[in-house]
């Protein structure tokens, strides 16, 4: 068993990806508001390397004004076929604009048009007026490129914390903490 949790982690996420019908790289990503109330949703993890976990939003969003706030977040992924999950507790950067470029250039084209219409998470009077910007925004784009929106980017969790569980026989599950430290990560064993 490797000491290293991103490791582990890649290891994990190999697995999902071969055992999950649908989408092994959805997390459940936690923010705090500045009244304290937590809020959570699903995001898609779209990078992952020691530095961290990357996601993509609009930077406009309710999640993004949240870690504007406050820059800390919490992750959990959970793969049921495998019955598992991994919890991730850092604090959240903003990734370089190189980085969300790439990561844009790489989306499907009607996502980069979506991107530059929606107004995430603001209300709608009807989701025909969506519609009707998302055709606005093709005619606006069509035959050249779609860039990166300004409101567009990345964020990345630096994990302070890392928690890998297994579940066993008569809910005597297998919980395996990884803590980072000055110089490297401790772990220990936890029980249900």
């Amino acid at each position: 068993m490797t000491n290293d949790p991103h490791a582990l982690f890649r290891d994990w996420m190999e697995e999902a990806k071969a055992s999950e019908p649908n989408d092994p790289n959805a997390m459940a990503l936690a923010t705090v508001a500045a009244d304290g109330m937590p809020s959570v949703r699903m995001v898609l993890l779209k990078g992952h390397s020691d530095e961290g976990f990357a996601f993509y939003t609009n930077r406009e969003s309710r999640k993004a004004g949240e870690l504007a706030g406050d820059p800390k977040a919490a992750l959990l992924f959970h793969w049921k076929s495998l019955r598992r999950q991994v919890r991730i507790e850092g604090a959240v950067t903003q990734v370089p604009d190189s980085e969300s470029d790439a990561y844009f250039a790489s989306r499907s084209r009607d996502s980069q048009i979506g991107a530059w219409a929606s107004e995430q998470s603001r209300p709608l009077d009807a989701r025909s007026t969506f519609e009707a910007r998302f055709e606005e925004m093709q005619q606006r784009f069509e035959g050249g490129d779609v860039p990166r929106p300004p409101h567009w980017g990345g964020y990345r969790v630096a994990p302070e914390r890392i928690e890998f569980w297994q579940d066993r026989a008569h809910r005597l599950h297998e919980r395996r903490l990884f803590v980072r430290e000055r110089d490297g990560w401790s772990e220990g064993l936890l029980y249900p």
